[in-house]
């Protein structure tokens, strides 16, 4: 009897390529959309009868200039350019900037073959190989690694991203600096004004010592009148000086922040301008777009997601294209004879087969990765949101102050010449001299503070509005001030 063979039947090379770019479908990362993060249709401490802020045309919104002209001081204008040369910090994440697109240059070339070029000649020496030519060799070879299951695609992406992430890393820095020396900067010109405020009152207090003097030799005043008079002076000197040693710390730190060594470094006393700008208030969906630390945050979700493919592609082999051509002679002609060539091609796969879940394990803690990214970045977003809401609120209660602290500084200004008059009268004692002078220099020390807390909030504001705006003309013309 017969034995029958079944047919064979061998897989044809069509079938297995599409079972290979099937499977290889299966490295690939989950398709990538940017986090949804909630976003309010609007901020809820942004009153509508505030003029310390304005709505954003559309055109406004995405473009940051150079805010600090919202102010018009030339000399922080000229400062705060030299944060982007001097600054140490920023020039830092210059630098790291430039690293991360040097390594995407860097994974981008992965994807193309390499070549190298190697040559050798040799000699021996001693008795034995006396007369013995010299052996040349020289070789041209080349090396590729197809990317068949996306990983250097994907490593390139991921770089790429993490570029992205420096590069909002760098706008993050360059605001941060920026935002501190306009404060510092605001912040010593409150200083020269308290200085002003408290050397006028100096030279007050000192007249007032005089008249108090002559009063107690006329036998008018009490000697505990005269040395009120002085406590008040020399309490008002020292704190005299302590206010310009601040505002010598202060200038310290705006050196510090444009590169410069403090002692090669000051700014002249100039006049303050105190007024705050209208500040344009985006919408909510446009901070997301606008804040680089909110940018970083989505970046690192597309680095991990990149990251997960990666992993994924463990799952198959890798696969190694090499070839070769040379030769070998005693002599440089020699080299390119036929009869000396030498030639090779190369193939090489491998295949994990057995790994206890490792490679699992690291898909599931890539997919953990991206889902912790994708939380730091929804909480990014909530912190830029409260940012300016708590900002806003702030602007808007020292904008109200601002009006009762004026109002309070100018009484206080009358009491204390009432008082005045009424003790050179005899009709009250110097102790309400005393406290009508330290009532009304302190009101007018909370009003100047007043109005450099103001400027600090608006400085503050645009930072966490993510920058500065270009406004057109037509527009600039209608914004309240």
């Amino acid at each position: 009897m017969k034995k029958r063979h079944l047919p064979t039947h061998r897989p044809r090379p069509l079938a297995a390529l599409l079972a290979v770019m099937l499977t290889a479908c299966a490295s690939t990362p989950p398709p990538y959309a940017p986090p949804s993060a909630a976003a309010p249709a609007s901020f809820k401490e942004a009153p509508a009868a505030d003029a310390t802020w304005f709505p954003a045309a559309p055109a406004d919104a995405l473009d940051r200039g150079p805010w600090w002209q919202l102010f018009g001081d030339p000399t922080l204008t000229a400062l705060v350019e030299q944060v982007e040369v001097s600054n140490q910090t920023v020039a830092a994440a210059v630098a790291n900037y430039a690293q991360a697109q040097a390594l995407v240059r860097q994974d981008r070339a992965a994807l193309f073959p390499s070549v190298n070029l190697d040559g050798s000649a040799s000699r021996g020496g001693g008795p034995a190989s006396a007369g013995k030519p010299v052996s040349s060799q020289l070789s041209l070879g080349a090396s590729w690694e197809p990317d068949l299951w996306g990983v250097l695609r994907q490593g390139v992406s991921s770089v790429q991203a993490s570029a992205q992430i420096s590069a909002a890393n760098l706008a993050a820095a360059r605001l941060s600096a920026q935002a501190a020396l306009a404060t510092d900067y605001f912040s010593l010109r409150e200083a020269d004004n308290e200085i002003a405020l408290l050397g006028a009152a100096v030279a007050a207090y000192e007249r007032s010592l005089r008249i108090t003097r002559n009063q107690y030799d006329a036998g008018i005043a009490q000697r505990t009148d005269v040395l009120q008079a002085q406590t008040q002076l020399e309490t008002t000197r020292a704190n005299l000086t302590a206010m310009r040693a601040q505002r010598a710390n202060l200038e310290h730190a705006i050196a510090l922040l444009v590169g410069k060594a403090p002692g090669e470094f000051s700014v002249a006393v100039a006049d303050w301008k105190a007024s705050v700008p209208g500040v344009p208030l985006v919408l909510p969906s446009d901070l997301l777009q606008r804040r680089p630390d909110i940018a970083a945050a989505e970046r690192a979700v597309a680095v991990a997601n990149a990251n997960i493919g990666i992993q994924r592609a463990a799952y198959f082999p890798s696969m190694s294209l090499s070839a070769s051509a040379g030769g070998t002679g005693s002599s440089l002609a020699s080299l390119f004879r036929s009869s000396a060539n030498l030639w090779s091609l190369g193939l090489s796969a491998s295949q994990t087969i057995f790994d206890a879940g490792a490679i699992k394990a690291r898909v599931e803690g890539a997919e953990a990765a991206r889902d912790a990214a994708v939380a730091n970045y929804r909480q990014a977003v909530l912190n830029a949101f409260g940012a300016v809401e708590d900002q806003l609120a702030t602007s808007h209660s020292l904008a109200e102050q601002e009006g009762q602290r004026r109002a309070a500084s100018a009484d206080a200004d009358r009491s204390e010449q009432l008082t005045l008059n009424q003790y050179l009268q005899g009709q009250v004692p110097y102790t309400s001299v005393v406290t009508a002078q330290v009532t009304a220099l302190s009101a007018r020390q909370t009003l100047s503070q007043l109005m450099s807390s103001r400027q600090a909030s608006a400085i503050a504001l645009i930072q966490a509005l993510g920058g500065g705006w270009h406004m057109p003309a037509a527009a600039e013309a209608k914004t309240p001030r």
